[in-house]
């Protein structure tokens, strides 16, 4: 590989004795360029509306700084990057934001792409700007990142960000050649830009000089472009700093390896790149935007675009603002439309045919083609390839294009990368010099597709492989340091255990915590037998009191209902029937009464077998039971009294008015009240004494609980036989009081019927309550 030196010699040399070299193949077709070259460059009408694709460069979208309805200024980012690669576009003129949308590309697929649509003032009112006279004021770093900032992108064809070119180029720069060969066919903006901007475009070559301080600047023109040598010959008498180099015409000798062959005799080995020999190359129109952007402070928003072809009858050169419909260029040219033919962008070897005249102009639009039929021919049917070798003569890159169509018709991507697909440049000359119409270069930027694709794929699986294996990494890393940590926590434990004389602090717990437990076991054993079985007598005993208990209380509540149901029925029908309604009641309330007598014998048999394994114990349980029975028998026949009185009250108060013989059921009712005064004097007596006698019932269940539960039952039993009997006693009482009554006048019967329901219920809700 030849070095930075080798290509200052061979450039030197050339120089001096005006030396040029060849490279191999290459072709010769007719020109077509005196169409468009004789006009200066024009400007034309703005368009209603611009369609500003956000990506228009080799690289990708920015990050978008407008929405829908912002007004925006002439020359106004709308999107900014963060690096070289993702580069910002700006807005063409004045207006409003109407969308940012897809919309159809100025591309082979015609696939829309996304845009900003803006809506023209008609003001055309820039942004601020600050433009500057001396270039020298500002420094290589202020500069490129300027060209950056302003969207300044190569236009010749490649749009390869100019930043990141001028970046890559640092102190590795010895040969600056500015590329003004412009060899396709047709295109003739660089050579009209050469003519009519002279001086701004030499001042651009300095800008870039002034960056890049190459030892060499050379200005290549082909030799077909005699009005632009002429002028430059005139700009530069009398300066040093930069060479001009006229070239032979010939196809493709613009591109960039080609054009440093025949200035250095040198080839660009495959896969590199030129900068690594020292060489960076520019494009005129890029110089001319360079320029723009620092002396001017103009950011890239339009391009100078060839407008030819026989259906274009005002041919041209005109300054094209980006986003503008290439329709509306067309219509202020004089385009003749014609179905049978199509438009071109771009030149006729490396161009496209356009799927919508709707696409916009970009930085990549250099011409606009519109042929008629001495110009275009409908492509001849492809036939078979017969291998006669004009593709692999014609390549200038030296390739075999017949066997990498072979390898791309049969998609054989190891093979095509293999015969070297990528140093394909797409010059579109094997297919030119093809007998059998084969179109291939369309067959290889197709391979190119699948290949690229296929490489992105691996290199994100490559990515998502390498993200995994750093994940398990860290993750093995987060293990091991667990580990250690849990290791160095029973190190510090065994170090604490041997501190404190071998008691191992976490048994000890342990030890206290069954302690605990165990504890807790045995502070209540359980009684058993001399077998060894539980002894249950006590529960067992337990469960048969309260279940004859239930077994009373549901009868009594049974026997209730059917009084009172009777009772009723017979006082609608008859009142002399009360008196025998109320027979029957009373008959029912002592039986009622009289049931719980067996439960009540039944746990006193079993208390005396108590009373004889201790006999201290059987009189603290007896002593219980009497004073709970006084009590509960005293509560019972007070809040029967009560009861009844009230009901005995209605009742007497409803009759007193018809017939004084009712005094004598008023009387009763007093004598009634004053027994219940005199007894709740009484029973405060009685329920201190139960306090008392339940605090020696307390310390005896402390010595034996199964006894407890026994004293507890009796006392149950004797509070419920007391009650009864109280009662019953009651029951008798009024009936003697209603009896006489009844002998004096039979509506009395109804009281008397009421006063039995009223005690027949007390009755069974005292047997409920114990």
């Amino acid at each position: 590989m030849s070095n930075a030196i080798d290509v200052l010699d061979r450039i030197r040399q050339g120089n001096q004795s005006g030396k040029l070299w060849e490279f191999p193949g290459g072709i010769h077709p007719m020109q077509n360029k005196k169409q468009s070259n004789q006009k200066p460059i024009r400007s034309l009408h703005l368009p209603k509306f611009f369609y500003v694709p956000v990506v228009q460069h080799s690289g990708w979208a920015g990050e978008l700084l407008v929405k829908v309805g912002d007004r925006v200024l002439k020359g106004q980012p709308l999107t900014k990057g963060d690096n070289y690669r993702q580069l910002p576009v700006h807005t063409p003129t004045s207006g409003t934001v109407i969308g940012i949308e897809p919309y159809v590309s100025a591309h082979p697929s015609g696939l829309p792409e996304i845009t900003v649509i803006i809506e023209t003032d008609g003001k055309d009112e820039w942004i601020e700007r600050q433009p500057i006279d001396d270039f020298l004021t500002l420094t290589s770093g202020q500069i490129i990142e300027k060209v950056y900032q302003y969207g300044i992108a190569g236009l010749g064809g490649a749009v390869f960000p100019t930043a990141s070119k001028l970046s890559l180029a640092d102190k590795r720069c010895k040969v600056l050649i500015i590329n003004g060969a412009e060899c396709e066919p047709y295109i003739t903006c660089d050579d009209r830009l050469m003519q009519d901007y002279t001086h701004e475009f030499l001042e651009g070559i300095r800008i870039l000089r002034y960056v890049l301080r190459p030892e060499e600047v050379v200005l290549a023109i082909e030799d077909n472009k005699p009005q632009a040598i002429k002028a430059m010959e005139q700009a530069l008498k009398g300066s040093n700093d930069i060479t001009l180099r006229v070239i032979p015409t010939i196809y493709p000798s613009g591109a960039s390896d080609q054009l440093v062959q025949v200035l250095t005799g040198l080839e660009i080995p495959q896969g590199k790149r030129s900068i690594e020999m020292g060489i960076v190359m520019h494009n005129v129109g890029t110089v001319f935007a360079v320029k723009r952007a620092v002396m001017d402070d103009e950011p890239l928003i339009e391009r100078v675009v060839t407008l030819t072809g026989d259906k274009i009858r005002n041919k041209g050169n005109v300054w094209a603002r980006l986003g503008t419909p290439i329709q509306h260029l067309l219509e202020q040219v004089d385009y003749q439309a014609d179905s049978r033919f199509p438009v071109f962008l771009g030149g006729p070897m490396t161009g496209f045919i356009l799927q919508s005249l709707q696409a916009p102009i970009t930085k990549t639009a250099n011409c606009i083609i519109a042929p008629d039929h001495f110009e275009y021919a409908p492509p001849e049917p492809e036939r078979s390839c017969i291998r006669c070798s004009s593709c692999s003569d014609a390549c200038p890159v030296g390739l075999l294009p017949q066997q990498l169509y072979w390898y791309a018709r049969s998609e054989d991507h190891d093979k095509s990368k293999e015969y070297h697909l990528d140093a394909c440049i797409e010059c579109g000359v094997c297919a030119y010099v093809c007998p059998s119409y084969i179109p291939l270069i369309q067959y290889f930027r197709q391979e190119k597709a699948k290949i690229t694709e296929i490489e992105e794929k691996a290199k994100k699986a490559e990515e998502a492989k390498a993200r995994f294996e750093a994940r398990e990494a860290r993750l093995q890393k987060e293990k091991d340091a667990r580990t250690a940590r849990i290791a160095q926590a029973a190190d510090k434990r065994r170090e604490e255990i041997a501190n404190s004389a071998g008691e191992d602090p976490v048994a000890a717990a342990l030890a206290r915590i069954k302690a605990k437990k165990a504890e807790a076991q045995t502070a209540e054993p359980v009684q058993a037998k001399a077998n060894g079985e539980p002894d249950n007598s006590e529960l067992m005993a337990q469960r048969r009191a309260r279940r004859l208990a239930k077994q009373a209380e549901v009868k009594n509540e049974v026997n209730d209902n059917l009084s009172i149901n009777t009772v009723q029925q017979v006082e609608e029908t008859d009142p002399k029937k009360a008196a025998v309604a109320a027979a029957l009641a009373r008959a029912r309330a002592k039986k009622a009464a009289q049931a719980p007598e067996q439960a009540v014998e039944n746990a006193e048999k079993f208390a005396t077998a108590t009373e004889a394994e201790d006999p201290r114990k059987a009189a603290v349980a007896a002593a219980l039971a009497r004073a709970k029975a006084k009590k509960a028998a005293q509560q019972a026949d007070q809040q029967e009294q009560v009861q009844a009185g009230e009901n005995t009250e209605k009742v007497a108060a409803a009759n007193e008015a018809e017939d004084p013989r009712k005094a004598a059921v008023a009387a009763a009712l007093a004598r009634a009240k004053a027994k219940k005064a005199a007894q709740q004097a009484d029973q405060q007596e009685q329920a201190q004494a139960v306090e008392n006698t339940g605090k020696v019932a307390t310390a005896t269940e402390a010595e034996d609980p199964r006894k407890a539960a026994v004293a507890a039952a009796l006392a149950r039993a004797k509070a419920k036989k007391a009650t009864q009997q109280e009662q019953l006693q009651a029951v008798e009482n009024a009936e003697k009081v209603v009896t006489a009554t009844e002998a004096e006048d039979p509506r009395k019967a109804t009281v008397a019927a009421a006063i039995a329901r009223a005690k027949a219920k007390k009755m069974s809700q005292g047997l409920s309550n114990d």
